[in-house]
């Protein structure tokens, strides 16, 4: 194992379940972090699913093959079939897609960087949760150490928002998110509170979790112009505009947008995204003019999507904060819009907002509460600017590339090397 000291360039395996051109966050931040990785001068081989999370299904020009692989300047990039079913609310098609994504990255991951040739480090991303063991039996294979990241807690998000209710599946979920902690050499989180529920799990392994925030390229978003060529396609005018861009789930409250739009008819609440919610929004939202639907915008139109919004919404059900980070709100900071977020009380945005300035935290599924903030907001659009400009000057400091960056490789030199408080 390289010493932390040691600067020399690392041979990187890393698996998740997304990688550029696929349109999923968690695809996002992993790009990311290779590129950004690479920049600094390392070797990385890439394992990750086919492009398939728009919608759902393999996308036009990827079919055909269960593997693909690609010569990059800097490594390899392996895509394998994710196995995508039609229902995402047939949870037993997708568990059976995980593990079948899981097993073919597996033998993906023995061949990247050479055909059981030593590496210095592999990086796993969940969920889903099956990356953990998938991890372990690649780093086995290439005699390195594993450093798995959470970008969310499962099973507990699915238990909270009731997508799993069978007793069986989640003590198999549980088990299986323990065993996974245990076997990962380090284990990363985006918060304190991710932090406090995983080291909770196995305390025997508290000191191997560690708080790295995900990043976000202030260099390729950056304040715009709040009238984009996206809101004419929209039909949307000069009013201002309550945006929710992301996953349309049944995690998010987003029917605090559709009551935020009943309230206050002057304004246009803008929802833009997909996900198992978004046909019976829609339904909900019959009769009020003032909401419009988007879909996914292409990665290059992301910086146009966030400058349409004068304020964003981040709508999150109660007790899940403890178990996931919005980290879209990164996004939206770097972009200089500032944020109504319904969260719990707490817990990592509403603690970023107050320390940035940059937004209003209240508490989750409280419509009276939510809907006061926004109106405070697009009721006086140039002290929302001035929360937007405070918010994009603490995400520069606090969330830059080099920063996160640089704590990744720290950890991948040796991953007992960052202090786990």
């Amino acid at each position: 194992m390289a010493e932390a000291h040691d600067d020399r360039p690392l041979r990187i395996v890393v698996l998740g379940p997304h990688f550029e051109p696929d349109t999923a966050p968690t695809g996002r931040v992993l790009s990311q972090l290779v590129h950004e990785l690479a920049a600094r001068g390392h070797e990385l081989h890439v394992v990750a699913a086919l492009p398939w999370y728009r919608r759902h299904a393999i996308e036009p020009g990827w079919e055909g093959r269960l593997l693909r692989r690609e010569v990059t300047p800097w490594g390899t990039i392996r895509r394998v079939h994710p196995f995508p079913g039609g229902d995402k609310r047939d949870l037993v098609r997708r568990a059976a897609g995980f593990v079948g994504f899981s097993v073919l990255a597996g033998f993906a991951g023995l061949v990247a960087g050479g055909l059981l040739q030593r590496v210095d480090a592999v990086l796993a991303m969940s969920p889903p949760l099956t990356m953990g063991v998938t991890g372990r039996a690649v780093a086995w294979s290439h005699r390195a150490p594993l450093v798995f990241n959470i970008q969310d807690v499962f099973p507990d998000a699915a238990v909270e928002t009731g997508a799993i209710t069978n007793r069986h599946v989640i003590r198999v979920a549980s088990w299986l998110e323990r065993l996974s902690y245990h076997l990962a050499d380090a284990v990363t989180v985006l918060s304190d509170d991710l932090r406090a529920n995983v080291a909770g799990k196995v305390p025997a392994h508290a000191a191997h979790v560690h708080v790295i925030p995900n990043f976000v390229d202030t260099a390729r978003i950056v304040p715009s112009d709040r009238m984009t060529p996206y809101r004419a396609e929209l039909g949307i005018g000069a009013e201002p505009v309550l945006l929710y861009a992301g996953n349309i789930g049944f995690s998010q409250s987003v029917e605090l947008l559709l009551e935020a739009a009943r309230r206050m008819p002057h304004i246009t609440v803008l929802i833009n995204g997909e996900g198992v919610a978004k046909a019976s929004l829609q339904e909900q939202a019959a009769g009020l003019p003032n909401v419009r639907f988007g879909t996914y915008v292409p990665e290059e139109r992301l910086n146009e999507l966030l400058a349409t919004g004068d304020v964003h919404a981040v709508p999150l059900k109660r007790g899940l904060a403890k178990v996931s980070v919005p980290s879209k709100t990164y996004s939206i900071l770097a972009a200089g819009r500032p944020v109504v977020a319904a969260i719990d009380p707490g817990t990592e945005i509403p603690r970023l907002l107050d320390a940035s300035g940059a937004g209003i935290a209240v508490p989750p599924d409280d419509p009276d509460a939510f809907c006061a903030a926004v109106a405070r907001l697009v009721d006086d659009l140039p002290a929302a600017a001035a929360m937007g400009r405070r918010g994009r000057e603490w995400v520069v400091g606090a969330a830059s590339p080099a920063a996160v960056a640089g704590a990744y490789e720290t950890l991948l030199r040796s991953p007992g090397s960052l202090h786990a408080p």
